[in-house]
């Protein structure tokens, strides 16, 4: 987290949520990291004197400090880079796709579906993950 985060930075001043966003859209929507880990990061960034915040329309706008600067100059690649490489975006495609559909279908039962019919929408749900990690269980 910490390493994005200085990467970011180095383009210009943010605020937290706009980095989450920056993160997810540059990995390609592989890899969106929790506010629990990113604010955390900042404030610790901040107390080690590598970023400094500003109060903007009651947000924190983070900026980088010249030690925070040498350091994500020195630093690694961004991690969101690595994050979507070598992924297969047309089954992602497919799978969520899929996801989705289950979930308006299920949906659909639980909203006007009788109880009896919720149970076996219930049901449906729990086998097919049990199905799932049955496919992972497989031997070769």
């Amino acid at each position: 987290m910490r390493t994005s985060i200085l990467a970011l930075l180095k383009d210009r001043p943010m605020h937290g949520y706009e980095m989450i966003q920056e993160i997810v859209e540059r990995s390609g929507g592989t890899w969106k990291p929790s506010p629990g880990s990113v604010y955390p990061t900042l404030q610790l960034l901040e107390d080690e004197g590598l970023i400094s915040s500003a109060s903007e329309g009651g947000k924190k706008l983070f900026t980088l400090t010249e030690p925070g600067r040498a350091e994500a100059e020195a630093g690694a690649q961004a991690p969101w880079e690595e994050a979507g490489r070598g992924a297969d975006w047309e089954s992602a495609n497919e799978i969520r796709q899929a996801g989705f559909g289950l979930m308006e279908a299920f949906g659909q039962v639980w909203k006007t579906g009788s109880e009896e019919q919720r149970q076996k929408a219930l049901a449906v749900i729990n086998e097919s993950r049990k199905k799932l990690y049955l496919i992972l269980a497989e031997e070769d």
